[in-house]
């Protein structure tokens, strides 16, 4: 009798609801945005919803006039949430601070009157160079209140690095601090900023923020303390087109020079505000813990305006998630009952390595929803999260986006229909995203083959251009597959239709004719239970092309020794076949990483093959670099 019955056969009823608003995000796209475009209030309503004649400069809500500052405070202090709770701010030390929505609108009005009064117009250009301090979400608020263009860098870059965003952005104005914590130490910014003004082509105004109180540098008639300027009233909100750029922010560089990307002030903010609403359905009493930094694109979208937007209570961090002791995020979270929990994998797995003791010393019972932000999720990470501090009833909301898309672009939608859960993959596209995977030559690869992910339709978070270099912007995004955005990355597409993302497709090794991504070597690795963390990279072989090279950390309990990586490579071989064998495993104590907690694999090659690393002034530590050239060291004497 069971032949005949049709066991088989599935219906995701809980998926409906996302299919039937997936279907018509991409079928009826005016429609669509014209709805969903009013998650945001707008001074003046746009008269169109897309404007594609200039493709690939595509232009969103036209005409439309709004601010992000009035979005994010002026409307919600206008009801219940006036008194609501905006930021839990915690230090590294220290008390917290509590700050209301009211409360961020008096400060977000103060300071805009403080930029206004020294000349600051709508706009010019400034940099923000901040700690993870109330202050710096001030600074973002009141620049976008009045205006002016804001340049967040991350308060990891060096001299060189700030100077070089300080010139491309043409920024006037700087806003920093006398200096940041960061495990116990106290990062000297204002010095810093200083040193780049010397290599910059001229800035009128640094603001200063008072936070670690050590004794710097002010130039007469050129620094001010922020305490100085800050002037209490209101100040009206610019009408900003919908299209006025609204931010720069620079990629990293750590493949190559930074762009600038530019967002507006129109799509930009309905993305967001939508994807943090569809992703993780946050319910008016969660607390919700974005555990990134504001110098990057997580912590724009997703610290500042995304849930400001939504009216959400938010955690805010300065320091580090290890420190002072392994549990200080599970100590966090259990303190003020966070709900939502948003991080990174790299930050899973160092959390992984001190073992489930300190997770389980805490009560974590307040979370709802986990996420992931930043890279694949290699799934022993995965399965670590879910089943140790989710306590397998926590969905993993696993993002996949860049700081050009403006917002999750691949990802669970708990508001939609969350699907079965795969550990590894982002799932399904968010509404309005058109992905695809596609061979060399443009083509559609099949399902479970690996190509190049795009996305074939434009949608509202997509930036405006690459600042001051539109053909840049061409290049890098729409030449490699004509009107398609290029995402940069290797995915594969299952029978299910669920998306795996490889990680960057020029992070590519040719071992024997063989194309393998470096991800898929760090998942085998770290999929072992002796290890926490491995990158890997190709060492250029005259007959292989590339022999693979790995350096790893271990969980705490192992030690290092010849048998070890004998094992760990038999192990290897029996699971993912000798061609991903690396030839090479060293084992470390720790391996470059930058403050945001990104493995740093160029420096670790550049040592290996002798080269010079490149800037190195956004590592989290220094001593791991030397650490990687006694290594190699060792390895060429032959010890």
């Amino acid at each position: 009798m069971k032949d005949t019955l049709p066991m088989d056969e599935k219906y995701k009823v809980h998926m409906s609801k996302y299919f039937e608003e997936y279907e018509r995000s991409l079928k009826d796209v005016n429609g669509f945005w014209n709805e969903n475009g009013r998650i945001i209030d707008w001074f003046k309503p746009f008269d169109k919803v897309l404007d594609d004649s200039k493709k690939p400069f595509y232009r969103w809500f036209i005409n439309g006039k709004t601010n992000l500052s009035y979005n994010c405070l002026d409307r919600h202090i206008q009801n219940e949430k006036r008194n609501k709770v905006a930021f839990i701010w915690v230090p590294e030390k220290g008390e917290e601070k509590v700050v209301t929505y009211f409360g961020l609108y008096r400060r977000v009005n103060a300071f805009a009157r403080g930029l206004l009064n020294l000349g600051v117009k709508k706009g010019d250009k400034i940099t923000i160079y901040m700690p993870m301090i109330l202050e710096a979400p001030i600074a973002m608020l009141a620049c976008a209140r009045i205006g002016a263009v804001f340049n967040v860098v991350f308060s990891g870059f060096g001299e060189q690095a700030l100077a070089e965003r300080i010139n491309n952005s043409n920024s006037k104005t700087i806003i920093t601090a006398d200096g940041g914590y960061r495990k116990g130490n106290i990062i000297q910014l204002k010095n810093i900023v200083d040193k780049a003004i010397d290599l910059s082509n001229g800035v009128d105004n640094v603001i200063v923020v008072k936070n670690t109180h050590t004794e710097i540098d002010m130039e007469p008639d050129r620094d001010y303390y922020y305490d100085d300027i800050i002037e209490d009233g209101y100040v009206e909100p610019e009408q900003m087109d919908s299209n006025d750029p609204l931010f720069i922010l620079y990629t990293s560089g750590t493949t190559g020079k930074p762009k600038g990307i530019l967002h507006a002030n129109g799509g930009y903010p309905v993305w967001i505000a939508n994807t943090l609403k569809w992703a993780f359905n946050p319910k008016d009493e969660d607390r919700w813990w974005c555990a990134a930094d504001i110098g990057w694109i997580t912590g724009h979208s997703y610290i500042v305006f995304a849930p400001l937007l939504l009216g959400l209570t938010s955690v805010m961090y300065e320091g580090a998630i290890d420190y002072p002791k392994p549990d200080r995020m599970w100590e966090i979270i259990e303190r003020y009952g966070v709900n939502l929990l948003y991080t990174s994998p790299t930050a899973i797995r160092l959390l992984m390595k001190y073992g489930e003791k300190y997770p389980l010393s805490h009560d974590l019972s307040s979370l709802k929803t986990l996420g992931t932000v930043g890279e694949p999720i290699n799934p022993a990470a995965w399965h670590w999260y879910y089943e140790v501090i989710g306590k397998s009833r926590c969905p993993i909301i696993d993002t996949y986006w860049q700081t050009e898309t403006g917002g999750f672009t691949i990802s669970p939608s708990a508001r939609l229909g969350l699907p079965d859960l795969k550990p590894g993959s982002a799932t399904f596209p968010m509404p309005g995203i058109d992905a695809e995977i596609l061979d060399e030559n443009g083509k559609n690869v099949k399902p479970g083959e690996k190509g190049y992910i795009v996305i074939k339709k434009p949608w509202p978070g997509l930036m405006l251009t690459v600042n001051n270099d539109d053909k840049r912007y061409i290049d890098t995004y729409f030449s490699k597959f004509k009107g398609k955005y290029f995402m940069g990355d290797y995915a594969i597409q299952d029978d299910d239709g669920y998306f795996w993302l490889l990680g960057r497709s020029d992070e590519v090794l040719k071992v024997s004719g063989h194309r393998i991504g470096t991800i898929e070597v760090e998942d085998g690795l770290v999929s072992m239970k002796e290890i926490a963390e491995a990158a890997v990279f190709g060492k250029p072989d005259t007959v292989k092309g590339d022999t693979i090279v790995a350096f790893a950390t271990l969980k705490d309990g192992y030690e290092k020794s010849p048998e070890l990586i004998e094992n760990i490579k038999k192990r290897i071989r029996n699971n993912l076949g000798p061609i991903m064998v690396p030839e090479e495993i060293h084992i470390v104590s720790t391996v470059p990483k930058t403050r945001s907690g990104k493995i740093m694999r160029r420096v670790i090659k550049a040592v290996y093959l002798d080269q010079l690393p490149g800037d190195i002034s956004t590592l989290e530590n220094e001593a791991s670099v030397e650490e990687i050239k006694r290594a190699v060291d060792i390895i060429k004497k032959g010890e």
